[in-house]
């Protein structure tokens, strides 16, 4: 009779309590399954793999060390939190990652009393566990706060912010930073972990204190001489002086696959009493799973995949995406003009800029985390005389709105601004979305404001702004493929403020900015269809507008509508502004706006979240239809089928 295989340990562990209850020989087994169940999932679901990989073992020895909840554990990012998903009671749904009405593909508050912040954009993660750790201080209640940050994230400044504050939390803060790229550290072995072990221990840390207690009856120079000694020996053993500078007392490098020495480390962590904590932990992008550690950057985010083979799926054959229409279009740019420049905040090949770097390495900068940076050290190239190209996420270029303000458009500096995913981005969520761009530069001076109808759109803009001297400038455009256009051979200088009539009709003015224009069209057949003629118009820029155009159409039409990706406070609303300044809706003209809805909009494909928002032809169609009290139960339905 064979014996039964033994149950897995991970069907025995849904909680970290349960995880705890453990013996500490058997994490390795719960590490092992752990990384198998995060391969299995992401292959069905797509999504971040590399980073959680890489964490597995960490993740495993923090909830085990610390008691989570009460101990509270923030994810930068969130890219790596699938492995702590599946260890906090959601595992029976982690194949619904980054779904509609599935898991989120970062921490969230709502999902989970394990996710006591939510993720978003890089580096927030210390100043966020800074203010757990404080609160808990307080109010004398009990409990320590863990912030794990990646290196990347060391980049922004923000996160050298938090940690200058630290001091404040006491020993009820620590931070772990996942050195995942050895860009930090050298490789780590036995005596590295056996150092990390010594300095982190009781023993070390009493002696320590005997030390520090008797220098302090030194004379004051010789106090500080005999501080920086013992801070110096350390420092060159673990390559902590960084991080003591900043009031932290670092321990590592620590190998972050060795579960039973992360374990060892962290309980004396828990246990020391000297202050902020920051662990060094060097893991590997990828652990464990081959196709992901022989091409980090391909398995950082991915599409479903064979787990056996590691090849993904791949996208149906279609149009280029606006990305590489952008990039193609800059190197053109960039091939006519030495004074093209580029720069990108850590996405090179998500921004497309990767191909320029290949073509123009001196010429492109990727300066890391740190938008806020870039797009002073833009501004400062434009007052030189150069044509800098900031190609950065629409919804990361709010991070840098204080620099756009004061250093690019106050100044009228012709920055150029590249603002990719504009508008919704599917499974990456509300944290994603670049919604708010249109309202956040249309109403500062000297901007001017474009967005791409299509990709031959996409390349007029380009040129435009590479030749634009004058002050800045932006053009919007979305994530994924474009529409089909053939791309022009040479592209086109746009007139500043000039928008372009596609469809003439008599009734009814759509006025589309942006990638809406091919859902406005089907629009129009649709109200052509019911008798109601219908104009079309691309209106190209948002600022400046072009007011003419707006002035005949809402003059010579009975229902306006105007269309954009984009929250409340962008084109609309300056359409709207002008109209009530110039007395036109007075006239008994109906205008009304269609826009993203005024709340964050889950994940979910981009198809539904259009119709969600009512962006969708039939969702312009049922505007225009109650403007015109045409609202019967049966037209609005006829208008969506």
């Amino acid at each position: 009779m064979t014996d039964r295989p033994a149950t897995p340990l991970l069907d025995q562990v849904s909680t970290p309590e349960q995880l705890r209850r453990l013996e500490r020989g058997q994490l390795r087994q719960l590490a092992d399954e752990l990384r198998s169940e995060t391969i299995s999932a992401v292959s069905v679901t797509g999504g971040h793999l590399g980073a959680g990989l890489g964490v597995v073992e960490l993740t495993v020895a923090l909830h085990y060390v610390f008691e989570t909840p009460r101990d509270t554990l923030i994810w930068d990012v969130g890219h790596q939190a699938y492995p702590h998903k599946i260890l906090t009671g959601r595992r029976d749904r982690i194949r619904t990652l980054r779904q509609g009405g599935g898991l989120s593909g970062f921490t969230r508050r709502a999902e989970s009393e394990f996710d006591p912040f939510g993720a978003a954009h890089s580096s927030t993660s210390i100043s966020a566990a800074l203010g757990f750790a404080v609160a808990n201080q307080l109010s004398g209640a009990p409990g320590k706060a863990v912030a794990v940050i990646g290196d990347g994230a060391m980049s922004a400044g923000m996160a050298y912010e938090a940690m200058n504050n630290a001091q404040a939390a006491g020993n009820r803060l620590v931070v772990i930073l996942n050195d995942n790229d050895m860009s930090i550290a050298p490789p780590v072995g036995g005596l590295s972990n056996y150092l990390a072990r010594l300095v982190s221990s009781d023993k070390y840390l009493t002696v320590r204190h005997l030390a520090q207690r008797f220098a302090r009856k030194l004379p004051r120079r010789l106090h500080i001489l005999a501080r920086k000694i013992e801070e110096f020996a350390r420092g060159l053993a673990t390559g902590g002086t960084l991080f003591e500078e900043l009031g932290f007392y670092y321990v590592g490098p620590v190998d972050g696959h060795n579960v039973d020495q992360l374990v060892k480390i962290l309980e004396n962590v828990r246990d020391a009493d000297d202050g902020p904590m920051l662990v060094h932990v060097v893991t590997r992008k990828g652990k464990g799973y081959g196709p992901a550690e022989a091409a980090a950057d391909k398995y950082h985010g991915v599409q479903k995949f064979d787990v056996v083979s590691g090849v993904q799926a791949k996208a149906e054959p279609g149009p280029p995406s606006y990305t590489g229409v952008f990039a193609k279009a800059l190197l053109a740019e960039a091939e006519r003009d030495d004074k093209v420049v580029a720069i990108t905040a850590a996405m090179p090949s998500g921004t497309g800029l990767d191909k320029f770097g290949e073509r123009f390495p001196d010429r492109m900068f990727d300066v890391g985390i740190a938008e806020q940076h870039g797009v002073t050290f833009a501004a400062g190239l434009a007052a030189q005389g150069y044509r800098p190209f900031c190609a950065i996420y629409s919804t990361f270029l709010q991070r840098a709105y204080d620099q756009v303000v004061h250093d690019v458009a106050i100044q009228n500096l012709p920055v150029r601004f590249a603002m990719d995913r504009a508008g919704l981005v599917g499974a990456d969520g509300a944290t994603h979305c670049g919604a708010f761009d249109l309202a956040y530069l249309c109403t500062l001076p000297n901007f001017t404001v474009m967005a791409a109808a299509d990709e031959a759109e996409l390349v007029h803009m380009v040129h435009t702004m590479a030749l634009h001297d004058t002050g800045p400038i932006a053009v919007r455009y979305p994530r994924g493929n474009g529409v089909g256009v053939a791309l022009p051979k040479l592209p086109e200088r746009l007139e500043i403020g000039k928008g372009r009539i596609v469809r003439e009709g008599k009734k009814v003015a759509i006025l589309s900015l942006g990638t809406r224009l091919e859902e406005a069209l089907k629009a129009a057949d649709m109200l052509d269809g019911r008798g109601l003629s219908a104009t079309v118009a691309d209106l190209r820029f948002a600022k400046p507008l072009d007011e003419a155009l707006i002035r005949r159409l809402l003059a010579t039409h009975e229902v306006a509508v105007t269309v954009e990706e984009a929250a409340i406070g962008g084109f609309g609303a300056h359409v709207l502004t002008m109209a009530s300044d110039e007395g036109l809706i007075d006239s008994g003209l109906k205008l009304r706006t269609l826009r993203l809805p005024d709340r964050f909009q889950d994940q979910d494909k981009p198809d539904k979240q259009i119709a969600e928002a009512g962006l969708d032809a039939a969702g312009i169609v049922e505007t225009v239809l109650k403007a015109l009290r045409h609202n019967s139960a049966g037209v609005i339905e006829g208008a969506r089928a």
